[in-house]
C-alpha cells in the first residue's frame, strides 16, 4: 500500500565560487530537512553555481559521473536516507551539456532528469532534453521539472500520463513573477490532478531578485504552503496519496492506457 510522503523544498539563497561553496551549504540543508523526517529533498534550478552562466567556461563547474564531485553528496544521502534533487550543469558521457536536476539516492545511484524547454542563454550553454524524468520513491512517481517546462502544459501532462504523482519543480522566478508562478504550479496539479512542488531560487540571483514564494499545491491547484520569505528557508510537508484523484474522466486510471476502441 502506498503510503504517505514526507519532501522538503528548499527555497536556497546561492554562493558565491560555484561549487566548492554551494556543495557544503547543500549538504547542512539537507542534514536540516533530515530533522523534519523528509524523505525527498528538492533544490532549485542550477543549485550548485546559483544560475551563475558566467561560471560554465570553468571546467570545474560542470558535474560529471566519472569526477567526485557528488561525493559528499551521496555520503549525505546514503546516512540520512534521503534522495535528493540538487540542480547542476552536467555533462553525459558522450560529452552533451545539459541542464540538469540530478537525483542523488542513498544508494549511491544518480539519476538524471534534463530541461526541457531552455530558453535565453541556456541555449548557447546547454542542449535541451526530452521529457521529465520520473523517479520512484517509497510507493511515489514524482517527474522532476526545471522552471520553464512548468510553463509548458504538455510537459506536466506528459509526467501525468507516465503516472507521475508529484510534479517537482526546479525553478527561477524572480520579483514580479508571483503571479506566473501561482499559475503554473496551480494548474500543472490542477490540470492533472497531481501535487506540486517548487524549489525557488532565492535571495538576489543573476536574473534579479527572487520572488519566493516555493511551496507545495494541492491537486485542486490550491497552495498547501509557501514561504515566508526570499531567503533560504526549509518547507517540509508530508503528502497524502489518498488526497489524489486517481481516475481520469473517462474512468481510466492515471498513466493507463484505454485499450480498443
Amino acid at each position: 500500500m502506498t503510503t504517505a510522503l514526507t519532501l522538503s523544498a528548499i527555497q536556497y539563497q546561492a554562493l558565491g565560487g560555484g561549487l566548492a561553496a554551494n556543495v557544503p551549504e547543500h549538504i547542512r540543508l539537507i542534514e536540516d530537512a533530515e530533522s523534519h523526517g523528509a524523505r525527498l529533498v528538492i533544490f532549485p534550478e542550477l543549485s550548485l553555481i546559483g544560475y551563475q552562466l558566467d561560471l560554465l567556461a570553468d571546467p570545474r563547474q560542470w558535474v560529471t559521473t566519472a569526477d567526485n564531485t557528488l561525493g559528499g553528496l551521496r555520503e549525505i544521502c546514503r546516512r540520512t536516507g534521503i534522495t535528493a534533487v540538487v540542480g547542476a550543469a552536467f555533462k553525459e558521457p558522450d560529452d552533451t551539456p545539459r541542464l540538469a536536476s540530478l537525483a542523488v539516492h542513498p544508494t549511491g545511484v544518480v539519476e538524471a532528469g534534463f530541461k526541457a524547454r531552455l530558453h535565453g542563454p541556456e541555449q548557447q550553454h546547454f542542449s535541451a532534453g526530452e521529457r521529465a524524468a520520473v523517479l520512484d520513491l517509497d510507493g511515489w512517481k514524482i517527474a522532476l521539472a526545471i522552471c520553464f517546462d512548468a510553463a509548458h502544459p504538455d510537459h506536466a501532462g506528459d509526467a501525468s500520463a507516465a503516472g507521475a504523482d508529484i510534479y517537482a519543480v526546479s525553478g527561477l522566478y524572480t520579483a514580479g513573477q508571483d503571479h506566473r508562478l501561482a499559475l503554473h504550479l496551480g494548474a500543472r496539479a490542477m490540470d492533472n490532478r497531481m501535487f506540486t512542488v517548487l524549489a525557488n531560487l532565492g535571495g538576489t540571483t543573476p536574473l534579479g531578485p527572487s520572488c519566493g514564494l516555493s511551496g507545495f499545491w494541492g491537486p485542486d491547484g490550491l497552495p498547501l504552503r509557501q514561504a515566508g520569505g526570499t531567503g533560504t528557508e526549509v518547507l517540509t510537508a508530508t503528502l497524502q496519496h489518498s488526497a489524489l484523484e486517481r481516475r481520469a474522466p473517462d474512468g481510466v486510471p492515471k498513466g493507463a492506457a484505454a485499450g480498443p476502441q
